[in-house]
Formats: C-alpha cells, sequence, structure tokens
C-alpha cells in the first residue's frame, strides 16, 4: 500500500500527463493540401457511382447483382429491366428488388431478412 506521500506523488504525476502541453503536436495541414485530397480521383469509390446510375443511364445489355449473404446471383437483360421499372430507376433499388422477389433467406425478423446486395464493379 502506498503511503499518502507516494499517492500525492502519483496523482500530481498523473495530472501533469492529463494536461495539454502548450507546444502543438503537429503543424496545421495547409488548405491547398486539403483541397488536393478532395480533388483526388482516387477518394471516390468505384462502385458507388454505379450503383447510384438510372437504368437508362447503364450501357451494359446484362445486369447482374448477387448476394452476399446466399452468394446467389440474379441476372436481368437492360432492356427488360427498364421495361419492367422504368428507364429513372435507380439501379441500386431495383437490385435490391430483384434479390428480394427470390430471397430464400427468410427468418421472420424484419432486420435479418433479405438479402444483401454486392454489385459487380466489372
Amino acid at each position: 500500500m502506498p503511503t499518502p506521500k507516494q499517492m500525492e506523488k502519483l496523482a500530481a504525476e498523473a495530472a501533469r500527463r492529463r494536461r495539454p502541453s502548450s507546444a502543438p503536436l503537429a503543424a496545421p495541414l495547409l488548405a491547398e493540401y486539403w483541397e488536393s485530397v478532395l480533388k483526388d480521383p482516387r477518394v471516390a469509390a468505384p462502385g458507388a457511382e454505379k450503383r447510384q446510375r438510372r437504368l437508362s443511364e447503364i450501357q451494359r445489355h446484362v445486369l447482374r447483382i448477387s448476394c452476399r449473404r446466399c452468394e446467389r446471383i440474379v441476372e436481368i437483360q437492360a432492356a427488360d429491366a427498364v421495361r419492367l421499372y422504368g428507364g429513372n430507376a435507380v439501379w441500386k433499388d431495383v437490385a435490391q428488388r430483384l434479390l428480394d422477389n427470390t430471397c430464400q433467406q427468410r427468418t421472420g425478423r424484419h432486420e435479418e431478412d433479405g438479402c444483401w446486395p454486392a454489385f459487380e464493379t466489372s
């Protein structure tokens, strides 16, 4: 068991560690640096743009969506998707509908039901 004097010394040392130092840890980054980081084309996720496209904007003939949960793959021709869901429908929503319409992973709980879409990047 530490003595009262040792406990005071430990408390003072802990308080000193908690106190912020007067010198900054790193110099603030320049605005030009952050601007270049945000404009970097590698920042955008390659699949995110494809998911948000409307069906009329997609040039592929066959659209493919797979499920990460049950590893099922659903394919539909782009022309059929436009005919069924309309040219203004977003590919992400159409893909989720296609998977949900034929889903076999039903547990009865809303949070767990359904498939988990994995969008093709190629």
